[in-house]
This record gives C-alpha cells, structure tokens and sequence, in this order.
C-alpha cells in the first residue's frame, strides 16, 4: 500500500505537469484536491486488484495476482504482432533483423523452460518402522530443490524498487533529483548495477521467507527420514541451507540475466556518462554496445518470465486437478469397490438402496430370525 501511495502521488503530479497536443494543460484544475482522489482511486483499484487475485487463488486455478498480470501482458501481443508486420512492410525493420529478433526470442524461452524446470535433488531414506503386522516406510526418494525457488517476484520488487527515485524526481522540481533519477535511467550503467543487485537481494530475501531448511530438517526427523551421510537435526538443516544458498545465487544470476538482456539489446549501455573513463570507453566500444541494437522486444525481460512462469505453474496446477477429479470416484457414495467388483456394504445397518429399507445387522448384533451374521449365505457376508 505504501508503494502504491508513492507511485499514485506521483502519476497525479506527473498528470498535471503534462499537456495536450494543443498546449492546453491535460488537468484543467489542479491542486490538492486532484492529487488525493488521484492518489485514493489508485490505491483502491490496486487494492481491488489483490483481493480479486486473493479469490481467484482460492476459488480457481493458478495464482490469481500472476494470472492478472499474465493477462495485462498477453492482450497486448497481438497488437504488437500487427505493429511487426507493418515495420516489415514499410521496410522500417529489415528481415535479417526479424529473423534475429525471432531465433532469439526462441532461445529465451527455451532457456527460462529450462531453468525454472530445473531441480536439485537431494536423496532421503526413509527408516522401516513395524506397526502391528504391517512395515512402513524403508523406501528412498528425494528432497527437490528448485533452482528459481523465488519465480518471478525478486523481479517484481526489483523493478518496483528502482523506480521510486524516478517516481520521487517527477513529483518535485529538483536539479539534483533529476541528475539522480537520469543517472539511474534505462541504459545507464548504474541502472543495470542497481537492477541486477536488487534481484539477487530480493532472490534471497524472498527464499528465506518461503522455505525454512530447520523446519524441513525436523519433519525429515519426525517421519524417520534422513539424508545419507548428514545427521539428523541441526546438521541437516545446515547441509540443505548450504546447497539452497548456491542453488538461489544461480537462479539470482539467471534472473538478472533474463530481466537485462532485452533491455541492453534494446537501448544498449551508454558509457559516456561514467565518471573518469566514460569517454574513453564509448571510443572503444562498438557502436552496438553503447547504442543497443534497436531490436523491439515486445516481451521484456520481466513479462517474459511472468508469461513463461504462470503458463507452466498454471499448466502443473491444471493437470493436478484432473489428477484429482480422475481419481474422485474412488470413494463415490461412501462404498469401496473391490479387486472383483464386489461393492463391500455398510456396516452401519443400511446396505445403500435409496430407500434404506433392507436392514442389516451391526457388528455384535443377530439377524431377527436369530441367525448368526456370519452364517454362510447371508448377505452380509463377504465372499472372496
């Protein structure tokens, strides 16, 4: 909410600050007034928003908050596909650079599949335990660890983070806020720094949050689960703490990866800017580097993530629910089929007709003509 307070106050002054292509200001009274029904609807929608992803959560499939923005993203594509075709033919955009632009587009999917399927596996054996007759577990399986445990929303709040000081600069008129908001703009050095750190910041940020290795260590012992070679308890806590650190500094570097790439392709990184040997470089860099490749890249580092993401989650979440739906009729009406088909009755004195008209005899109690529950041929008993 508070981050929704900052950007609404903000728009609303940004809003006033712009005018039309007539030169007549776009807010014909501004004030106060404006910027607190600005800033009260805004905050509204966006909490109307989350509440809204809160019960498609619950009541639907799928993260109800991804799945809006998935939404927002993916209306757009097909415009941005019309846009493409009319560069082509107005010979704006050349073919080998569509080409390019396709090849790699491509890559970045497969590669962010890729990532986001992959998985550490870390073996478990489980210790046999004899209750009555039967022996339970004695089986080996394994503790998956994902290399991007924390999905797409390190990415969220990094960007959301780097653009309060832009926002701050916009809403006063400030040289020295200027100078710090076009220093950290799009394509300045600092920009992608302070992009990157902030992913890995909030990459382990957000897995310390979600996944507790002492609480995963101390259902493994609970259960008799171990980790061959690890002692049980604190050591093993720290042994998957150990791998998840390695694991998340991977899935941080691979974040920021994905998130930069389009933008560098786009806009490049200008150099010029550098303090002391900022000349000197844009001298020897090529010009690809310090201007971008002017490659228009409708999906962005970060909508790529949050498409691919949510389809595959959304996809998993889809699959798990016929899963479910295929196997509900396993205990249909409150009766067990068994291995021959024999449906075996209640034992609660009904033997499941609607009518609840044909009595049978409890456990521990006779049959009225003074039979024996058990008696060979009776109803009752169960056969084979």
């Amino acid at each position: 909410m508070g981050i929704s307070l900052i950007q609404s106050a903000g728009i609303s002054l940004w809003l006033e600050k712009t005018t039309t292509p007539g030169g007549a200001p776009l807010v014909p009274h501004p004030g106060w007034g404006f910027r607190i029904i600005t800033m009260l609807t805004l905050t509204t929608g966006c909490a109307f928003v989350m509440w809204l992803g809160e019960q498609i959560t619950e009541r639907g499939v799928g993260n109800g908050i991804s799945l809006i923005i998935f939404a927002g993203i993916v209306v757009g594509l097909p415009g941005a596909i019309v846009q493409t075709i009319s560069s082509l033919q107005s010979g704006t955009t050349s073919v080998l650079k569509m080409l390019i632009l396709i090849v790699f587009m491509f890559a970045v999917v497969a590669f962010i599949v890729y990532m986001e399927r992959a998985q550490r596996r870390i073996p478990v054996q489980y210790a046999k335990r004899v209750v009555g007759r039967r022996i339970y577990g004695g089986q080996n399986t394994y503790l998956p660890l994902r290399v991007n445990t924390g999905g797409v929303i390190p990415v969220i709040f990094a960007s959301s983070v780097v653009m309060i000081p832009t926002t701050i600069a916009g809403m006063f008129q400030n040289e020295w806020l200027q100078n710090i908001a076009d220093a950290i703009s799009w394509g300045q050095p600092i920009y992608y720094l302070l992009y990157a750190s902030a992913i890995i910041f909030f990459s382990y940020f957000y897995v310390s949050i979600i996944f507790n290795p002492a609480d995963t260590a101390e259902n493994l012992r609970k259960y008799g689960g171990f980790i061959p070679g690890i002692r049980s308890g604190r050591r093993t806590a720290e042994y998957i703490d150990r791998i998840l650190t390695r694991l998340t500094l991977v899935g941080a570097v691979y974040l920021a990866a994905v998130s930069i790439l389009p933008e560098f392709l786009l806009s490049g990184m200008k150099v010029e800017g550098l303090p002391f040997i900022g000349s000197t470089l844009d001298a020897v860099m090529p010009a690809w580097f310090t201007q971008g490749m002017g490659i228009q890249f409708y999906f962005g580092g970060t909508s790529l993530l949050i498409v691919v993401g949510v389809a595959m989650d959304t996809v998993q979440q889809v699959e798990s629910q016929l899963v479910m739906r295929t196997s509900e009729g396993f205990m249909k009406r409150g009766r067990i089929r068994g291995r021959r088909g024999v449906v075996i009755p209640d034992v609660f004195g009904y033997d499941g007709n609607a009518n609840h008209t044909s009595w049978r005899p409890r456990f521990g109690q006779r049959h009225p003509g003074g039979s024996s529950r058990r008696r060979a041929g009776h109803p009752c008993h169960l056969h084979g």
